[in-house]
């Protein structure tokens, strides 16, 4: 009878947390993704070159990714809430730090650093482990494209937000707005109590270490793929954010296509999104990733070696659109399939953190290859190679849990 009053709660959707949460997710994606649109105009007025601009992309999005297992393990074990709310102060300090920069040592300390933590602490990764524990296994992938998309309308969203306001304002006033919005973010977190330690799963099962389940997931091999994989997600896209504004200029084309592409590619992630939450539900999870990491590859070289139009710019926006984030509901899916919810936090910041170094790479080589050859195509052409090999690791992923875990279900 105990057993049955656990359980029956996460038969229904608890749509406050999934409504609070989207919004974070919103909140959060948004500003970062619109970095791009940021760097023209501030490095006319600083006097900086897009090097100097792209290492502090990249130590923001390798903080992120270097601040989601910590601060995961932290909502693991302390609850989501408290983690959300310090993101969002960290998130506020950093884009003011980064809108009153002087130096180039402030840009990279609060657009980098702060910034990149202030995501960390707030990202959907930690919505998405929110969601899990309260939302039973069956619908667990549904509800992940739905958190994934409301990160997607952020970037939707934000991207003519973002023009628009420096257009009109500049762009460190822009920033500053910025910064005063995700001050909103710790009154949103607040339905998003809980740990691990309250959910039925984490009773039934034994109270696993951290240590032991780092162990765990290291030395099982389709986790390990799973890892290395979700490391050129990041590279693709981060190196896209920060620098297609640019590119775009550099091939001549009106810079409104810009802002079109990058909205664009958000409106049409949140249907990407959506669609891999429910495709993730129904069919195979690592062979659809493969086939997103294919699709992505194709999109790159039919752009490069196709004219390039404001007509190829927008189809290639809603190509990269539709599978822009759907690697997200199936990557978050498999690692609960695996190991459950009881480390979900952490276990899904580790894969996080690998998906940042390759965004860390993707964002630096951007600036350092273009400073040095005058061009953006050796690493387009580089993540179309990555492409290929992240389908290649992800199709022998297993999409079963841990023998620890299946025993815990027999029982």
């Amino acid at each position: 009878m105990a057993i049955t009053a656990n359980a029956a709660p996460a038969k229904s959707v608890p749509w406050l947390i999934i409504i609070c949460g989207c919004l974070i997710a919103a909140l959060t994606f948004g500003p970062r993704s619109a970095m791009g649109f940021f760097q023209l105009p501030m490095l006319a007025e600083k006097g900086w070159d897009r090097t100097t601009f792209g290492l502090a992309m990249a130590l923001q999005n390798l903080f992120w990714g270097l601040g989601l297992p910590f601060f995961g393990a932290i909502a693991d074990r302390y609850g989501t809430w408290r983690v959300l709310a310090l993101g969002g102060v960290i998130y506020a300090a950093g884009l003011y730090m980064m809108a009153t920069a002087s130096s180039v040592t402030a840009l990279h300390i609060g657009g980098g650093v702060l910034v990149g933590l202030g995501v960390a602490a707030g990202s959907f990764s930690i919505v998405l482990a929110a969601f899990a524990r309260h939302t039973p296994p069956e619908k667990r992938s549904i509800v992940f494209g739905i958190g994934t998309a409301a990160g997607s309308a952020g970037m939707f969203i934000f991207a003519p937000i973002s023009q628009g306001m420096i257009d009109a304002y500049g762009w460190s006033d822009t920033l500053i707005y910025m910064s005063a919005a995700m001050l909103i973010i710790p009154v949103l977190a607040m339905p998003l109590y809980g740990s691990s330690h309250n959910t039925h799963a984490a009773q039934k099962a034994a109270q696993q270490s951290v240590g032991h389940a780092l162990r765990e997931a290291f030395a099982h091999r389709s986790y390990v793929l799973l890892v290395s994989g979700f490391f050129v997600c990041g590279f693709q896209v981060a190196f896209i954010t920060a620098h297609f504004p640019a590119y775009i200029g550099d091939l001549g084309i009106d810079a409104r296509y810009a802002v079109i592409a990058l909205a664009l590619i958000g409106f049409f992630n949140i249907i990407g999104s959506l669609a891999a939450g429910v495709i993730g539900q129904r069919y195979s999870k690592p062979i659809f990733l493969a086939w997103i990491y294919i699709g992505r590859s194709i999109a790159v070289t039919a752009f490069l070696l196709l004219p390039q139009t404001p007509t190829s710019v927008i189809v290639f926006a809603i190509v990269m659109g539709l599978l822009w984030l759907s690697t997200v509901p199936p990557t978050n899916a498999l690692v609960a399939i695996m190991f459950g919810t009881r480390h979900l936090g952490l276990l899904g910041g580790l894969v996080f953190l690998s998906h940042q170094i390759g965004s860390f790479l993707g964002v630096w080589l951007g600036g350092y290859l273009y400073d040095r050859f005058g061009t953006y195509d050796p690493v387009w052409w580089l993540g179309v190679a990555l492409g290929l090999f992240a389908a290649v690791v992800h199709w022998p992923i297993k999409e079963r849990p841990v023998e620890r875990m299946q025993l815990a279900a027999a029982e």
